[in-house]
């Protein structure tokens, strides 16, 4: 059974269409108008094994927020529904991931429970011109649409973009970990759902 997720997003702020298929090999065709969230999310799919394709336009002229939130939006809605009911994985996934001077954990839980824990602090406000508080702003929407616990942690770092790229390798990592099909029937939890 193919494990692809489409979602299709338009409002008065963004347009964006992203297609990932869970079984994939890491390749992707990202254009999303921000260019360092590109390769982040570049980053992701190599890195994760998923199959990533984003079209997106955005109000960027304003700034990158809504572009940025709203492709965290369709990233966790397309995964939601490429897993259907969560039945035959792992769930949960783990990741410490270094990148030079920088160490993240990055740990998550397919609940069906949206939860954020975000202790990252970068102390540059802008990577180029990304503004990096929306790195966060990013995966609350993840999280909130996908039904995903996450927990992500600085351990140490200096550079910003080492400590973003990480994160990002890390939820690539994490993520799939714990889609990961594993020999259970349907969800795995005692309740028998999520």
């Amino acid at each position: 059974m193919e494990r692809k997720g489409f979602v299709a997003r338009k409002t008065a702020e963004t347009a964006i269409e992203l297609q990932v298929d869970l079984d994939g090999s890491g390749k992707n065709d990202i254009k999303t108008g921000v260019a360092f969230l590109d390769h982040m999310l570049t980053l992701f799919s190599v890195h994760g094994f998923f199959d990533l394709s984003i079209k997106a336009e955005g109000d960027t002229e304003v700034d990158d927020h809504h572009t940025v939130e709203d492709i965290g939006i369709c990233l966790g809605q397309a995964i939601a529904r490429a897993l259907a009911d969560k039945g035959g994985i792992a769930r949960y996934g783990n990741c410490y991931l270094p990148m030079d001077e920088t160490l993240v954990r990055v740990v998550v839980d397919i609940s069906n429970r949206p939860f954020l824990h975000y202790d990252a602090v970068v102390t540059e406000q802008k990577l180029g011109t990304f503004d990096t508080a929306l790195a966060k702003e990013f995966f609350r929407a993840v999280c909130q649409h996908g039904g995903f616990t996450l927990h992500i942690d600085l351990l140490h770092g200096e550079n910003g973009h080492h400590i973003i790229e990480a994160i990002f390798k890390g939820f690539g990592r994490a993520m799939h970990s714990a889609t990961t099909r594993i020999a259970v029937e349907g969800a795995l939890s005692s309740k028998g759902c999520l």
